[in-house]
């Protein structure tokens, strides 16, 4: 992973970023020395979306092979969860 500096980023734009990414997927923005930000092509950020949503599926499968769900109303729901 790279890293850019926000005073890098202020003075070069967006060629900070495209250079950083050249030969990384994403690149860390420090400000002030501290790492504050994670840029990355869209591309990568799709694929790491798909990941995650991948992930989410895997557990509610999970959750319904196991019987870890509740059958309720909207009402018996509503009660339930306090609002």
């Amino acid at each position: 992973m790279s890293h850019i500096s926000a005073n890098d980023l202020k003075t070069r734009g967006i060629a900070a970023i495209e250079a950083s990414l050249a030969d990384h997927p994403e690149a860390i923005v420090s400000v002030r020395g501290k790492d504050r930000f994670v840029v990355m092509d869209i591309e990568q950020y799709q694929y790491l979306r798909e990941c995650e949503l991948a992930a989410a599926l895997a557990e509610t499968r999970a959750d319904l092979a196991a019987r870890r769900y509740v059958e309720e109303s909207a009402e018996e729901h509503l009660k339930r969860i306090g609002s």
